[in-house]
């Protein structure tokens, strides 16, 4: 049976002009809509209690499971203003399906795909103003889980919690879309084998953030990690895949072993590439393999990719021993390409012939 998200509307939301500044600048997940689905687990009961409510705090017990043990997981999506005024989510069984491998990962308990996207489905409806109508501006959405029993011990948490809140987003970095500098760390790892890496986890990002801040030490805007065990292996970057372009047309992406997140956004590229002449592969590439290949020029272009900045060219990758400049310093034509072909895709600018857009409204 499927969760109904019954419409308690917020009696104090918002007015037009209040929305309309924000929308006019909005950043990146500083301002939120008025409402939020969201739905409650028990071991005894199952999924229950599933509404749409005005966006406010929770009130969790101190003990709440969340706060010892971290067992919380999260998705990111976005809903887009089309060409013709309507508004549309890109993919989003393929986030309800990652965001069920991630409950399943972390002993959290699964929520159907079909409640998943209706609880998405509900908040952009509701708040269906906050859809931003600029160029490059979406409406952000954030569905998560996390254990609000109140106890101590460790086991899975047999009261959990779902939400999903929205946030108009402009462009993910403040400085627009310009390459990148990301430093790659020896230091730190961001997970192995057997581990969470596979999982949208919060933990994983909190335990990226040291290797953020050591980025920022050398000027860098972004870290990319090395696999865990060899420190030999690239693997994505601190929120985002990312991809390698090669003079032989050859679209180069780390394979998924268990420890690289399946973004949803590098799925699309791989499908996208046989259009622009590229031949995708996924595979293993050594971090000196890469830079190798930057320094002879047989790598031209390399790129990160995920929901909240799309896709990002890089601009050189630095180590201890140096720093690599990749084709220029500039954004390459296929990363570009590859960009406006995406979002073309996402705000109904193309025929969308992969059947990837979900009419919302």
């Amino acid at each position: 049976m499927s969760l109904p998200f019954e419409i308690r509307r917020n009696p104090n939301p918002r007015n037009d002009a209040e929305r309309e500044a924000i929308l006019a600048n909005p950043g990146f997940g500083l301002h939120f809509t008025d409402h939020m689905a969201v739905a409650s687990w028990t071991a005894a009961d199952g999924w229950h209690e599933s509404a749409v409510v005005p966006y406010g705090p929770f009130m969790l017990d101190p003990a709440a499971a969340v706060l010892h043990y971290g067992q919380e997981i999260f998705e990111g999506m976005k809903a887009y203003r089309q060409a013709d005024g309507g508004v549309a989510l890109f993919r989003p069984e393929k986030n309800a399906e990652r965001f069920q491998r991630s409950a399943a990962r972390i002993a959290l308990p699964s929520l159907d795909i079909a409640d998943f996207i209706s609880s998405v489905e509900a908040v952009v409806n509701v708040d269906r103003a906050w859809v931003p109508n600029l160029a490059e501006q979406s409406l952000y959405l954030r569905p998560f889980m996390f254990a609000s029993e109140a106890f101590l011990g460790v086991r899975p948490a047999k009261f959990v919690t779902y939400c999903c809140f929205a946030s108009p987003a402009g462009a993910y970095f403040a400085s627009g879309l310009k390459p990148i500098n990301i430093w790659i760390t020896t230091t730190y790892t961001r997970a192995s084998r057997g581990g969470t890496g596979a999982a949208k986890f919060g933990g994983n990002y909190a335990a990226s953030l040291i290797a953020q801040q050591e980025a920022a030490y050398h000027g860098c805007d972004q870290v990319m990690f090395a696999d865990g065990a060899e420190r030999t292996w690239v693997e994505e970057l601190g929120g985002m895949n990312v991809y390698l372009v090669t003079t032989d047309a050859e679209l180069i992406t780390p394979e998924l072993t268990g420890t690289i997140l399946e973004g949803v956004t590098r799925d699309s590229i791989l499908d996208l590439a046989a259009d622009h002449g590229l031949v995708p592969v996924e595979r293993r590439i050594s971090i000196q393999e890469m830079l190798d290949g930057i320094a002879a020029g047989t790598v031209t272009e390399v790129f990160a990719c995920g929901t909240a900045a799309v896709i990002t060219p890089i601009a050189s990758l630095q180590t201890e021993h140096g720093t690599f400049t990749v084709g220029g310093g500039e954004t390459g034509e296929v990363t570009a390409a590859l960009r406006s072909a995406l979002l073309d895709i996402q705000y109904g600018r193309a025929e969308d012939t992969r059947g990837w857009l979900h009419p919302v409204l």
